[in-house]
């Protein structure tokens, strides 16, 4: 049986970077919530400020199917977003029936910052506050320190996961 990893954390945490090498690393197949957002048209439905827990429940729902297919041919799947809300992390890991891990990659603000603007389209110090101070509102999952190198917070997680059940 496979297995699912969800990456979130503020946005410049290094959420893509990690989720693409894990992909690689573990033949996984990556699913970025942005995208998903994006192709569905679901970015523009806003609650407090924020896309809604709505668009967040409606593309998890377009999401876990085709997750679950692939979990099911042996293929383990990881999920790269945010998760600010704690109902749309909570719903996704509802609708999954296989065994995942959920990693919180924490930086301090500053270095999301420093990032984002090394991005081709930063989203800007507001933004990245925002966002920061959102997702940050609550704990959930492994912390995993994302103040360093990529490989460094690759380690961590291949680490743990390898401690716990030896699959990857």
């Amino acid at each position: 049986m496979s297995y699912y990893i969800i990456i979130r954390g503020p946005l410049g945490s290094g959420k893509s970077s990690v989720a693409a090498e894990l992909s690689r690393m573990l033949k996984a197949e990556l699913i970025s919530i942005d995208a998903v957002l994006e192709a569905n048209g679901l970015e523009d439905d806003i609650e407090e400020g924020y896309i809604s827990q709505r668009s967040f429940i409606r593309a998890n729902e377009l999401m876990a199917q085709g997750a679950e297919a692939l979990m099911d041919s042996g293929t383990p799947v990881i999920f790269d977003g945010n998760f600010y809300w704690r109902s749309q992390l909570e719903d996704l890991i509802r609708r999954l029936r296989h065994e995942g891990y959920v990693f919180t990659l924490k930086a301090g603000l500053d270095v999301c910052i420093s990032r984002d603007w090394e991005r081709k389209s930063p989203h800007g110090a507001v933004a990245t506050k925002a966002v920061y101070s959102k997702s940050t509102s609550f704990e959930y999952g492994v912390g995993i320190d994302a103040n360093g190198e990529l490989a460094e917070v690759v380690a961590s997680i291949l680490t743990f996961i390898h401690g716990r059940n030896q699959k990857p």
